[in-house]
Formats: C-alpha cells, sequence, structure tokens
C-alpha cells in the first residue's frame, strides 16, 4: 500500500543542518527549516548510503516553474496532493519532466529526430552514486536560506513537518518498505532561483528499482 499522506510543501527555506551522529537512529538526514503560514516546518531528507559507499544516488538539476504545474502555483503552506498525474504529484519514474528517457521501457527506439527533440525538452541525467557525505554537500549546494522552496514528501502524524523526501517505490519484495511502495508520492526538494526556475535535487537508494508496476513495487 502506498504512503497514508503525501503531498507538498511551499514556503521559504530559514535553514538546514545536518544531523549529528545517532540522532534519528540509522539513518542520516539533511534537516531543513521551512517557514509557512502554519508555523516553521522541519523536513528531514534522507540521505543515508544504509552503511554502503554508493548505497545512496542523487540528481541535481533546473527546471522551468511551468513544467511542475500545479504545484509551482500554490500558495505558502502544506497541500496534500492525490497520488495521480496531474495533481501536482511526482514519480520519477512517470512525470515527463523526471522520468530518464534511458530508463523507459518501449517497444521500439522512436527514430533519431524524435530521439533529439526528446533529448533538448528532456536530456538524459544519470543518477549520481556516492557516499552520504556527498550526497549531503549536493543537496546543501541548492540550499539558499531566503530562497523560495517546494519539499515533496509524506508530512509528520504530529508536528510541523516532513520526512520520506526521496523515491518512494521501487523496494525490493522482503524489505521493511515494501509496504510504502506507490507510483506517484516521491519526495522531492526543489529551491526557485531569481530568474524563476527551479533546481532540483532528487534521491533515491541503490537497492530501489528502476521499473516499477502500477502498484510501485519491482516490474
Amino acid at each position: 500500500m502506498p504512503l497514508e499522506a503525501y503531498g507538498v510543501l511551499s514556503g521559504t527555506l530559514h535553514r538546514h543542518f545536518r544531523d549529528q551522529p545517532d540522532s534519528q537512529g540509522r539513518w542520516f538526514h539533511v534537516n531543513l527549516e521551512v517557514d509557512a503560514p502554519a508555523g516553521r516546518y522541519r523536513c528531514a531528507v534522507d540521505v543515508d548510503s544504509k552503511q554502503s559507499a554508493t548505497g545512496v544516488q542523487w540528481k541535481v538539476f533546473t527546471l522551468a516553474a511551468s513544467v511542475l504545474e500545479p504545484a509551482s502555483t500554490l500558495a505558502p503552506g502544506f497541500h496534500e496532493l492525490s497520488m495521480t498525474s496531474g495533481s501536482g504529484a511526482i514519480d520519477y519514474l512517470r512525470h515527463p519532466a523526471f522520468a530518464d528517457r534511458s530508463g523507459c521501457l518501449s517497444v521500439r527506439r522512436p527514430p533519431a529526430w524524435l530521439e533529439r527533440l526528446l533529448a533538448r525538452l528532456n536530456p538524459p541525467r544519470p543518477w549520481i552514486s556516492g557516499s552520504t557525505l556527498e550526497a549531503t554537500q549536493a543537496l546543501e549546494g541548492i540550499l539558499l536560506p531566503g530562497r523560495p522552496i517546494m519539499v515533496f514528501g509524506e508530512p509528520f502524524d504530529a508536528g510541523l513537518g516532513m520526512h520520506n523526501i526521496h523515491q518512494n517505490q521501487g523496494d525490493p519484495y522482503g524489505s521493511q518498505w515494501w509496504d510504502d511502495n506507490g507510483v506517484w508520492q516521491d519526495g522531492a526538494t526543489l529551491t526557485r532561483r531569481p530568474d524563476g526556475r527551479y533546481d532540483v535535487f532528487l534521491n533515491k537508494f541503490s537497492t530501489q528499482a528502476d521499473h516499477t508496476d502500477g502498484a510501485g513495487h519491482p516490474a
């Protein structure tokens, strides 16, 4: 079954800080403090390598605000989103602005002219694999205090905050996260540049599949 709730927090980045050792159990987070009308939210971005030198993977790139609609047009605050295409939800494998064309399954290869057009509209963005520290530094590169920010993920059960800010599908059968698999519920961190475009940080784990079925399970 998917996450119990999913949505996007729109606000202003106040600051960020790294976990101290063992402050969040086994997993390491970069914590974002985001100001919104309801107060200051804490958003815990999981960049833990899961005890592996290459267990965490990430991408950093820039997108126009228009391709993020309707999420980019929402007022400051937390907004619950339906886990469907067109709601503003993010799916790393299905959203046209995020999906890696090289990872898409297709019956046949498109003609060369179409491949060139697709490359301009959505250039290949391979996942980078590395350590927790490297992933942390990549995320911190887009975290400028005072920037407008959108954080996608699951809200805390109590208090102002969000977690599950990472890919939330493709976890293998038998893992503790299998039951959380679902489509159109991936987490992400986006900060708005002065020119109106968004810097995007996506993060996942090497154990998560790059192809999933309609339930978000590995295909």
